[in-house]
């Protein structure tokens, strides 16, 4: 995949949400979540601007009662954060991450499988966009330190030109969002999980 680490996604999501509020209406956005303590600042910063849903669809997450934790945290978090925010959450499906993970389960974290694991979750995520006819989708991934931006906003390009629903870049990390991110988790006392969430990075705590 052509990475362009050169690109100042905070500066083109800058300009979006100015034509937004200078255009006087606000959008649908569909938010793929990865988890709680990462839509906090994501949800403090875009609810301005947008109608949002939480779209929670994240397969690769081991064991199964990790994935209930992160869910009703997420569920907690905007009951308790931003109630007017919708929620939706998509099927558990484990197996459609084990299927994509075949011969990739030795790759270290930001290799290969990680690269198909965005893709699954932003792939579904722009599904539910159309089907919801959300004006945008996005995704909460680009907070992360660990995550790698400008391969997520081009995966993010490539998938909403394959399902025609606008993607809205972002690089969350930015001016101070990570932290911030980390202090609403305080706040709200949120579990933050020690690992990204599949076997292959839990084997590595």
């Amino acid at each position: 995949m052509q990475q362009k680490p050169n690109t100042n996604y905070q500066l083109i999501l800058d300009k979006t949400l100015e034509r937004i509020t200078n255009g006087g209406v606000r959008p649908t956005l569909l938010l793929h979540s990865c988890c709680a303590p990462c839509s906090s600042y994501v949800l403090e910063y875009l609810n301005k601007y947008f109608n949002i849903t939480v779209f929670y669809y994240n397969p690769n997450i081991y064991p199964e009662s990790e994935y209930m934790r992160r869910v009703s945290e997420q569920k907690r978090l905007i009951s308790e954060m931003c109630p007017e925010v919708g929620f939706v959450e998509g099927k558990y499906e484990p197996e459609r991450f084990f299927e994509i993970s075949k011969g990739l389960e030795n790759e270290p974290e930001r290799g290969a499988r990680c690269l198909k694991c965005y893709r699954l979750r932003l792939e579904a995520a722009a599904n539910e966009a159309v089907s919801r006819k959300s004006d945008y989708f996005t995704t909460t991934l680009t907070i992360s330190p660990q995550k790698n931006s400008s391969v997520l906003n081009e995966i993010g390009k490539e998938v909403s030109s394959k399902y025609n629903v606008p993607y809205l870049y972002s690089d969350f990390k930015k001016r101070g969002g990570y932290k911030r991110s980390i202090e609403l988790s305080s706040e709200y006392d949120l579990y933050r999980q020690n690992f990204c969430g599949c076997i292959y990075s839990k084997r590595k705590v």
